[in-house]
């Protein structure tokens, strides 16, 4: 790193408030050890400490000044059994009580993704762990689906140690595992999965990323799938990592785009500079193109991502989401990749797609830079209506969020001033989610983290080797309503207190309460999940959308509701965060709620619907609504 280059950085720092001259300082004490990953970009880990001990991050805080309400919320639950009286949420804590309280232990849910190596080397054994939330089996709850490595590496062929795991939410933040008999137990060296109805049946489908052959397979109903790759006319090998349904070209049903990583080979081997095995970076192998595959309608999809334009540019892609950034009613995508610029693919209407991340400000990071993006949100964190970016990345690179001035206007690094810089450069950050945790009707950012590169750290963790020295704690940011964030600060975190090498996160409502709760997956140990018990600053609404046959898809339809003045927007979509599937449903937070919902379907209709009350589930259908 040269030294115009850490005056860069430093300048990005100082937008937090560590002084420019303390992290000039700290950089002229760079570490001389060659890291494989990005060696420019590491600095002396004692700078890292000092940072880090400063944002230990935590689960509650008094940060929020809004009103807490204990008032008795009515709740609409489709369960038949009674719930385990562990998996109560107590809604009465203080901020200096833990909001997410870990109840793995008594959820049923017992899986661990294991990555079958004894030390680091294998780039695509660093980079899994995805997860899928979603009713499979049409009783109303929600059911997770695990992605789980195959012992393929370094060598050998697949086992059963190695299968994807399905658990079917029997009752409120209780699951048993249905993997045997589902058709779900894929056994190959899974990275990511996508769920989305691409036969419009009414029934979530599950898409597989694996390194070599991705798999399709159709929901039947009652929790059970056949796998139709080959039927349907797919047939993508390679490292897929994450996978993403929008209707691209309005044609009224659900197309599919995939991530393509890098052009792997297991010979190649990474070392550090003491000659031990390392994870290699995505600059050790060639890049691969992402893909494209439109739906037919009649269960086959084709290739288009030559025709279509999305594969002029190959880059080493993980995260991917989905934003309609010029508001024409057609869904863009925009594309994290690992080492290279960003890609915002523009809809043009037609088939075609036009990377405007460049001109568009969303490419590289405020000092011009490459990053190496991992997971990505799309949402409004300030309710401007403007669906701002946030993109995690590798330690000393800090996350970024890219603030949307508006359609067709473009992006602005506001990383700094948006308080997320700082804290975040000695971690190296992967799955991200955002939501409303405390129903104040904005949307905080939950992290998590785990490196891909070897090195000292502060933190004790009981990681089994060889992620040992890989395992970081996981980041709550609390949004202050505005697009402003402080890193949540309660030592007595459930959610960050322990030091695990974490990849994917997920919020979904698991146990019906009407608030949202957090299943994160690690690698080398156990996938958790986290009830939310915050104190709760108002009231909650979830909103489900049911397309007609002829009709748009509800995918990437944008639903708005209101908190007093402020209006707050959401996408209706299942793609975002990391390798990972969230619930098809939208979830509201609001202190002074509304009764006006607005959608805007795919293709740009708009349609208010009026609601009696929230602290409730609502469906709203296509065409039912006053038209605008």
């Amino acid at each position: 790193m040269g030294f115009s280059d850490v005056i860069k950085s430093c300048d990005r720092l100082f937008l937090d408030f560590i002084p420019k001259s303390t992290c000039i300082l700290f950089s002229r004490l760079q570490n001389n050890v060659r890291v494989p990953r990005y060696p420019a970009s590491n600095l002396k880990v004692a700078a890292m400490a000092l940072i880090s001990l400063t944002f230990i991050p935590a689960c509650s805080s008094d940060n929020k000044q809004k009103p807490i309400s204990n008032s008795k919320l009515e709740l609409n639950t489709p369960f038949d059994k009674e719930s385990l009286p562990q998996n109560v949420a107590d809604h009465t804590k203080t901020a200096v009580d833990p909001w997410l309280v870990d109840v793995t232990q008594q959820s049923g849910i017992d899986f661990t993704y294991k990555i079958h190596i004894e030390t680091a080397g294998p780039l695509i054994a660093a980079v899994g762990s995805g997860i899928a939330i979603f009713d499979a089996d049409g009783d109303s709850d929600l059911d997770i689906y695990l992605a789980q490595a195959s012992d393929t590496l370094p060598k050998g062929t697949p086992s059963k140690a190695g299968m994807n795991r399905f658990f079917e939410q029997v009752a409120p933040m209780k699951f048993i595992d249905s993997t045997e008999g589902s058709g779900l137990a894929d056994e190959g060296f899974t990275m990511g999965v996508a769920s989305g109805d691409y036969n419009n049946d009414g029934l979530p489908d599950i898409y597989v990323c694996n390194n070599g052959q991705d798999h399709l397979y159709k929901n039947l109903g009652g929790g059970q799938f056949t796998n139709v790759t080959i039927e349907a006319g797919i047939d993508i090998q390679g490292t897929s990592v994450s996978a993403g349904w929008l209707d691209y070209d309005l044609d009224g049903d659900l197309d599919l785009y995939v991530t393509q990583y890098v052009e792997y080979d297991i010979t190649t081997q990474c070392t550090d500079a003491a000659g031990r095995k390392e994870f290699c970076g995505p600059k050790a192998f060639p890049p691969s193109k992402d893909v494209l595959l439109k739906n037919t309608g009649d269960g086959k999809f084709i290739d288009v991502s030559t025709e279509s334009g999305i594969n002029k540019i190959a880059a080493a892609s993980l995260g991917i989401v989905f934003l309609d950034q010029n508001a024409d009613g057609l869904m863009d995508i925009y594309v994290a990749n690992d080492a290279y610029a960003n890609n915002l693919y523009v809809n043009q209407g037609d088939g075609k797609f036009v990377d405007l991340a460049p001109i568009l400000g969303a490419a590289l990071n405020m000092n011009g830079q490459k990053e190496a993006g991992m997971g990505v949100i799309a949402a409004d964190f300030d309710n401007d209506s403007f669906l701002d970016l946030f993109v995690t990345h590798l330690v000393m690179e800090s996350n970024t969020f890219y603030k949307n001035l508006g359609p067709n206007i473009g992006f602005n690094d506001t990383t700094g001033q948006s308080g997320l810089a700082t804290s975040s450069m000695p971690f190296t950050g992967f799955g991200v989610s955002a939501m409303d945790l405390e129903l104040d009707g904005d949307l905080d950012l939950f992290i998590a983290n785990g490196k891909v590169t070897r090195g000292d750290s502060i933190f004790k963790c009981n990681t089994p080797p060889p992620l040992t020295e890989y395992s970081e704690p996981n980041h709550i940011y609390l949004n202050d309503g505005s697009g402003k964030f402080k890193i949540d600060n309660n030592p007595l975190c459930e959610f960050s207190k322990d030091v695990r090498t974490s990849r994917s996160i997920v919020h979904a409502d698991l146990d019906r309460d009407g608030d949202l709760d957090l299943i994160v997956s690690n690698v080398q140990e156990p996938t958790q999940i986290f009830r939310n018990d915050a104190p709760r600053s108002g009231q909650w609404l979830v909103v489900d959308l049911l397309g007609i046959k002829g009709g748009p898809v509800t995918e990437g339809a944008t639903v708005m509701a209101q908190d007093g003045e402020e209006l707050m927007t959401r996408t209706f979509t299942t793609c975002k965060g990391y390798a990972s599937a969230f619930p098809a449903e939208v979830h509201f937070g609001a202190v002074n709620p509304g009764n006006n919902i607005e959608v805007v379907w795919p293709g740009g209709i708009r349609e208010n619907f009026n609601i009696e009350k929230w602290n409730q589930r609502v469906q709203l259908t296509y065409g039912e609504g006053e038209k605008k």
